[in-house]
């Protein structure tokens, strides 16, 4: 559902950044509009209902998308080297709560920040404990969140003040080659399909309303106090799970190569400087 009215006499107008290489949206929607797009537009209960099957039964998605929540989180505890009991986690913008929900299956203590009410009371009942300011993480997650975030230096400066003085935050957004960038918006076609070579998906309106280059990851990071730090290969081929199948044995050997050595993709992990 999309209530026009909201729109009238708005224009999309995509800025590229000199300095540090952001592409954004210029003009985004404020509070207001933000909590009429994610809670009415975007209907959480319709979205919630498709993990559900014809008798109302919650079906989660398959093996494959939660193994792969299973060997990052294997990955940060061994890199930790902590009891996973004395482990705080926290998921920033958590929807379903699939990743804090592993996180506590794995004997963390699990936290989340969410701002839909009924994504909170599902993971409230689930077993996660909402953020409160007297916590300080061990590990702060953040998957596919920053692209939506109206204020990213003031938001990533925040959640480092919530991080322990020997705390990673993770950094998940989408990633293309400057190249395909540059194609995709030369051509801009707006009924390519999602996955496909010309996807407009990275800077579609409203939503993803930044789009980060890998260094311009970096200069955020730089600005809130924080440097990268990389999880060693050995920890990441330990923790590798699925290798179902050519393509995936191919992907999972060449994955953490791809991440530590190439320094490639817009997935990375920061701490304090």
């Amino acid at each position: 559902m999309v209530e026009f009215d909201y729109l009238e006499g708005a224009s999309y107008v995509l800025c590229d950044c000199d300095a540090c290489g952001l592409i954004f949206q210029r003009d985004i929607p404020n509070d207001h509009l933000m909590e009429r797009l994610y809670n009415h537009w975007i209907d959480p209960k319709k979205t919630f209902k498709k993990h559900l099957d014809k008798d109302g039964n919650l079906v989660q998605d398959g093996l494959e998308y939660f193994s792969v929540y299973a060997q990052e989180i294997m990955q940060f505890i061994t890199y930790l080297g902590k009891n996973p009991s004395s482990l705080n986690f926290c998921d920033f913008g958590m929807g379903w709560g699939e990743w804090a929900l592993m996180a506590k299956a794995f004997g963390c203590n699990s936290y989340g920040l969410e701002l839909s009410n009924e994504k909170i009371e599902f993971a409230k009942l689930n077993g996660v404990k909402m953020r409160y300011s007297q916590y300080r993480f061990d590990f702060i997650n953040t998957e596919q969140s920053f692209e939506h975030i109206p204020e990213p230096l003031k938001t990533l400066r925040h959640l480092s003040s919530g991080l322990k003085p020997d705390g990673i935050l993770k950094i998940s957004v989408p990633y293309a080659a400057t190249s395909d960038i540059d194609r995709s918006l030369k051509i801009m076609d707006w009924k390519s399909p999602r996955n496909s070579k010309n996807s407009l998906m990275f800077v579609q309106p409203l939503e993803h309303i930044n789009f980060f280059r890998r260094r311009t990851l970096l200069k955020l990071a730089s600005q809130a106090g924080l440097e990268e730090v990389l999880i060693p290969t050995r920890i990441q081929y330990q923790y590798t799970t699925d290798f179902g199948g050519a393509k995936k044995i191919a992907k999972n050997i060449l994955r953490p190569l791809y991440r530590n050595i190439l320094k490639k993709g817009n997935y990375i992990f920061l701490r304090k400087a």
